[in-house]
């Protein structure tokens, strides 16, 4: 008997096929909640500046004496946020703000403090 002194070595088509086929479902469940995860990141961020921008208005408010019915904008209680700098929404939304009384809002419709 003769013996074959080299041997083949190596995968298949048809267990490279299953491979691809495997990858392919774990991305196809992953990918939409990572989706989601990043809208939710970014949906926390911006409500996170919201908080920053009312903090800095009623500090604004206190320090100079406004009634809850004066106007702000969001450039006169820019220094009394971090660096001097209003934040700008994750998703690419905008702020604006109204009276002291009245929270910032963020023109994505989700991102409300």
């Amino acid at each position: 008997m003769k013996t074959n002194p080299r041997r083949n070595f190596g995968f298949t088509l048809v267990e490279i096929m299953i491979v691809v086929a495997i990858i392919g479902l774990l991305a196809a469940i992953a990918l939409p909640n990572f989706v989601k995860a990043r809208g939710r990141a970014q949906q926390n961020a911006c409500i996170e500046n919201l908080r920053q921008i009312s903090g800095s208005i009623a500090q604004f408010a206190l320090e100079l004496k406004k009634q809850d019915t004066d106007a702000v904008a969001l450039t006169d209680v820019a220094p009394y946020l971090k660096g001097g700098v209003v934040p700008g929404c994750p998703a690419n939304g905008t702020y604006a703000t109204t009276t002291v009384a009245v929270n910032p809002t963020c023109t994505v419709a989700s991102h409300t403090l």
